[in-house]
Order: structure tokens, then C-alpha cells, then sequence
């Protein structure tokens, strides 16, 4: 008798969350589902079955495990996606499911780094100071409304979607990375950048920003991450993932599949 593959959501959007999807197409362990929440209009998406929106909560997705018989929740969202990793827990938990997280980790400050660490995007706004500076913002479109209130600054913003509300003196480029050295050393110099805004969101699809900053003596206003609830099991990177669902998929099931 034929085994039948592991049932997986896989929560999104992240450049791991990707790259762990497309780890797992063609593998005929498992039947996965990746999902991502609906913000960017072109995202990047694997050869899986694919959906893309909300849940409509935590009670959605506990419908949702059940209704399509998820047998295990990835979730490798965005750092940032409190909301979303605190409904994933509570779905796991209610609906019975075990709960993986992939949570790559936080940037850290190195000697030659001037970093500003604040708790959230408030206080980086007040953090850029009175005085008049060349700021880049790296921190997504949704939080720049923030800034406007801090408008005596020249603003360079950065972001995968076009912002509907942005700071006065302000210009706006709509790119998607990852950026190498050179191109975020470049940009710093060509924008005489003196402080840079980013969330700590870790990984290296955008550490070279912190790169340039270092060696163009540029601050770093740096939002910490927000504490998220503990998962069943967590991993820090797409390889250990694959190796925690392998031998999960062989301790729930017999391995008569092969690869």
C-alpha cells in the first residue's frame, strides 16, 4: 500500500520560506501548500499548490488545517509578522497540529558598526533626530507614515510596492532585491546618505546594506524584533528545515516513497 505524502502549509513570503518550498517540489514525501499573505502584487512563487490572502484569523485557520487535513504548519514568515505567528501557534495548538517555525537569526552589531537599536518604528522616527539628516528607509511601505512626522529630513525610500502615504521630500524607489555590495555602497554614496533605517530582519537577501553602511560610516537606526511565541520545534535555516521534516515525515509514516 502506497503511502500517502505529508500534508503541509507552509506560511510565506520570506526569501527562506521560498527557497524551503522550492526544496520540496518534486518531493514526493510531500504534499505541501505555500501560502503568503497578499501584500505584494507579484510575488515570487514556487512550482506548489499556491494561495494567497488571509485566513480570517485564528478560527480561519484552524477551518482551514482541518477542512484540507493538514498534517504539519510551517510557518516562515517575516520576523516582523507578530499577528501572523501568534494565530499560527494558537491554530496548532487548538487544531492539533504540529507547528514548525523557521526563524532565521537577528543581525548583530560588529565593532566597526554604528548602530542606534530601538524598539519599534516610533522611536526610530525619534531617533533620526531634530536636525535636518539624508535618510534611507528600508523598513516596507506599510510603516512609513511614521516618518511624516519627522518631515525636515530628505528621505530615500526603498520598497518592493509603491507607498500610498510617504514623508514630504522624499524619494521613492520600488525595487526588489536581493542587493549586492557594490549596488548598496553605491547608492548610499550617490544619495550621501548619513543614516540608514532597517528592521532587524536578519538573513542575507539585505545584510549588504549593513555592509555598505559599515564602510561608508553611515548609522544604523536598527528596529529590534518583536518577541514571538514559542513554536513546537524551530529552526534557524532552510537546511536544518529539511532535515527536521525528514525525519518527521519518517517517524509519521513509513518512507516507501522515496525522493
Amino acid at each position: 500500500m502506497t503511502t500517502p505524502p505529508l500534508r503541509i502549509l507552509l506560511l510565506g513570503g520570506t526569501s527562506e520560506a521560498l527557497a524551503l518550498a522550492r526544496a520540496l517540489e518534486g518531493d514526493r514525501r510531500y504534499a505541501a501548500v505555500y501560502s503568503v499573505a497578499g501584500r505584494t502584487r507579484d510575488p515570487r512563487l514556487p512550482v506548489l499548490a499556491c494561495r494567497c490572502g488571509g485566513f480570517g484569523g485564528v478560527e480561519g485557520l484552524i477551518e482551514y488545517l482541518r477542512a484540507e487535513r493538514i498534517e504539519l504548519l510551517v510557518d516562515a514568515t517575516h520576523p516582523f509578522a507578530v499577528r501572523m505567528s501568534t494565530h499560527a501557534v494558537e491554530a496548532s495548538r487548538r487544531a492539533g497540529v504540529p507547528l514548525l517555525a523557521l526563524r532565521r537569526p537577528a543581525w548583530t552589531p560588529g565593532p566597526a558598526d554604528r548602530w542606534v537599536q530601538v524598539a519599534d518604528i516610533a522611536a526610530a522616527c525619534v531617533a533620526l533626530g531634530p536636525a535636518p539628516r539624508r535618510v534611507f528607509l528600508t523598513t516596507g511601505h506599510t510603516d512609513l507614515a511614521a516618518f511624516c512626522a519627522a518631515p525636515q529630513h530628505r528621505y530615500l525610500i526603498r520598497t518592493v510596492e509603491p507607498p500610498t502615504v510617504r514623508p514630504p521630500h522624499c524619494t521613492c524607489l520600488t525595487q526588489r532585491g536581493p542587493f549586492d555590495l557594490e549596488q548598496e555602497r553605491a547608492l548610499l554614496r550617490e544619495h550621501r546618505i548619513e543614516i540608514l533605517v532597517t528592521k532587524n530582519s536578519g538573513g542575507a537577501a539585505t545584510a549588504p546594506k549593513l555592509a555598505a553602511a559599515r564602510e561608508c560610516g553611515v548609522t544604523v537606526i536598527v528596529v529590534e524584533r518583536p518577541r514571538l511565541p514559542s513554536a513546537d520545534q524551530e529552526v534557524g535555516d532552510v537546511p536544518a528545515a529539511l532535515d527536521w521534516l525528514a525525519d518527521h515525515c519518517a517517524r509519521s509514516r513509513p518512507t516507501d516513497l522515496g525522493v
